[in-house]
């Protein structure tokens, strides 16, 4: 036997044994490696066969990506009275497959050329990745046939179009072989699809106040109701008045929060039977979409904005009904007002972040805090509104607080204000200099809009 298109031989596992598994899981036969046999294809064996096999698999499973799991085997054989490891591929269904290491590049991805593993040219990756993606959900058959669709014909209709008797095949709503696709069952006016909306009273998991879920309905009735509930609800805008100006902002940059909401909605991998997720905490708004982005050029490609619709469908449909600008514009939307590091990529999973603004955390903070403590009086809340404009020393703090002098329940009052926060010496280090005042901290200036508020 001799190296072919689908077999290779190797004297030993080298630096280039992940590269040929690579080649072999993007060609469309799959192939073999076997180790302890040289180029002419003589026999030389291994030593240490067990400790080989277990190299081997923790090699492929930790230096290749996609997940080769499933794909290989990897077997002890017997050949010329010599040990021999034979490690069986097949074609992989998530092409290209490509080095860790390296990324999804030339250098990283490889095919079978003849008998050799031929690194792929960027154009070949393109069109190989894009073959995997595009459409992906018009490949899956509904789980159900019977769908209506109603409200999509009402969105179109609101945006100056009439979905006629063809609007199933326009839109690429059926299969190949005529039936009601995935993407389908996504814009049906009936479906099992929802999206979940958390809200937490701290910084973790570990405090539920409430859990919301959005759909079972058109995935574009689905994703308005979640903007609404963040655009409407919770987005409220935080005031911040200082010396000059009273200054108002939103918790969240509009025009990101929409973009980031819509994106998770549209390009979350709905395959894998994940939905997106949205969470509230208190101090920052976390959204999860099912799907990866891969190290390198491709989540440069992903921040620069080109766009590669992981369900093209639903791209087509949002589009239309103007919840989508153009293709790609989203990122560089969310980029304009966030950072890089506010996404977080995963295997499996594509976060991104948007953090509260350091005045309504702080606020936040006392909202959860504040019911934990002992009750302010009256003078206490005079105090605070008198530190609020400037700083005070000790007389005038008396008089604020409407004492001719200090007596126990002031100096007890006084103290509880600056153990918990509210209140703070301009001198810490010296607090009975002469020169000591005393003004209101951000927990404090937080805590008396809120009490304005009730």
């Amino acid at each position: 036997m001799t190296e072919s298109n689908r077999i290779e031989y190797k004297r030993e596992i080298g630096d280039g044994l992940e590269k040929e598994i690579v080649a072999f899981l993007n060609y469309h036969d799959g192939g073999i490696v076997y180790i302890g046999i040289d180029k002419d294809g003589k026999t030389v064996g291994v030593s240490n066969a067990d400790e080989l096999q277990l190299a081997i698999k923790d090699r492929i499973k930790h230096n290749i990506q996609p997940s080769a799991l499933g794909l290989f085997d990897v077997i002890l054989e017997q050949r010329d009275g010599k040990q021999i490891i034979k490690i069986i591929l097949a074609s992989g269904p998530e092409k290209p497959y490509y080095l860790r290491k390296y990324g999804m590049s030339e250098k990283g991805c490889f095919i079978r050329l003849g008998s050799a593993s031929e690194p792929m040219s960027p154009a070949l990756i393109e069109d190989i990745f894009a073959r995997r993606t595009r459409n992906s959900l018009s490949r899956i058959r509904a789980p159900r046939q019977d769908l209506s669709f109603a409200q999509l014909k009402i969105y179109y209709q609101e945006a100056g179009f009439d979905l006629n008797d063809k609007f199933a095949a326009n839109l690429e709503l059926l299969t190949d072989e005529g039936a009601w696709n995935y993407a389908a069952y996504l814009l049906a006016d009936d479906n099992g699809n929802s999206v979940q909306v958390a809200k937490y009273s701290g910084t973790d998991r570990v405090d539920l106040i409430e859990s919301k879920e959005y759909g079972y309905c058109c995935l574009v009735k689905t994703c308005k109701a979640v903007l609404d509930r963040l655009e409407g609800q919770e987005n409220r805008v935080h005031t911040k008045i200082t010396a000059r100006e009273r200054l108002e902002r939103p918790l969240w940059d509009r025009v990101a929060l929409r973009e980031a909401v819509i994106n998770a909605v549209i390009h979350n991998d709905y395959s894998t039977e994940l939905v997106p997720k949205f969470e509230i905490f208190r101090d920052r708004l976390e959204i999860t979409s099912a799907g990866s982005i891969h190290p390198r050029q491709e989540q440069e490609d992903f921040f620069a904005g080109y766009s590669m619709p992981r369900n093209k469908t639903l791209m087509r449909v949002f589009k239309d009904l103007g919840l989508v600008e153009y293709l790609g514009s989203g990122i560089p939307r969310i980029l304009k007002a966030y950072p890089h590091e506010a996404f977080t990529f995963s295997a499996r999973f594509i976060r991104l972040t948007l953090p509260l603004p350091r005045e309504a955390q702080v606020e936040a903070q006392v909202e959860a805090q504040v019911e934990a403590q002992v009750d302010l009086s009256e003078w206490q809340i005079a105090v605070m509104e008198a530190c609020s404009k400037e700083e005070l020393d000790g007389q005038a703090l008396l008089a604020a607080a409407g004492y001719g002098s200090r007596t126990g329940n002031f100096k007890k009052g006084l103290q509880q204000m600056l153990e918990t926060g509210i209140l703070e010496m301009t001198i810490p280090d010296k607090p009975r200099s002469r020169r000591q005042k005393y003004r209101l901290t951000e927990k404090g200036e937080a805590l008396l809009r809120r009490l304005d508020r009730n």
